[in-house]
This record gives structure tokens, C-alpha cells and sequence, in this order.
């Protein structure tokens, strides 16, 4: 898997994605079966290791330049990035080779 740097949710974007929230689950599958029911494709990142936070206690009066990952550190590999966008097909159920009727 490929993880989200600034340069891949730039692509995403580019391809019609919108970063929504990181979960895990139970969360992580609520949220991707709620996108789904509302229309959505769903798209899943892995949550990046390693960044270092520039929003936390200490760093008041910087500009903040990425989300802060201190809280996920160590535990990366069970959260991921939720990025969603319409589904170009109504009829078409995001699993591929299924219609919304064959379900």
C-alpha cells in the first residue's frame, strides 16, 4: 500500500477524492458502509508513520503545517484515511461486477 503524503492526497484530489476523517474500526467499517448507502466510492490510505507534530502543547504560535499523528504513534497500521467521492454511476454498486439489484 502507498502511504498518504502530501504529494498522493494531492493526486487523490486531482482524481476527485475529499479526505474526510482517520478511524479505525468499528468505526472504520460504519463509516465506509455509511458513505456507501449515501452514494460515495469509498477509498482507504493507510495512516502515515513518523510524522512529527507541529499542533500539540509546546508548539503554540507555530502555523501548523499537517495533522498531528502523535496519539497514533505505534498503533498506524489500525487506522486509516477515509477519502470519498460521488459515484459516477448510480446504479453501479462500488464492488466491482455488482449492481445495486444483484446485492
Amino acid at each position: 500500500m502507498v502511504s498518504e503524503s502530501p504529494l498522493r492526497g494531492e493526486e487523490l484530489e486531482k482524481e476527485g477524492w475529499v479526505k474526510q476523517f482517520v478511524a479505525n474500526e468499528p468505526r472504520l467499517s460504519e463509516a465506509v458502509n455509511l458513505y456507501t448507502e449515501l452514494g460515495f466510492e469509498v477509498h482507504l490510505e493507510p495512516l502515515p508513520k513518523g510524522q512529527e507534530c507541529n499542533t500539540c502543547a509546546g508548539t503554540e504560535g507555530h502555523q501548523e503545517k499537517e495533522e498531528c499523528r502523535v496519539c497514533f504513534e505505534g498503533f498506524e497500521d489500525q487506522y486509516k484515511i477515509i477519502f470519498t467521492r460521488r459515484r459516477k454511476e448510480r446504479n453501479r454498486s462500488p464492488v466491482e461486477g455488482l449492481t445495486q439489484g444483484s446485492q
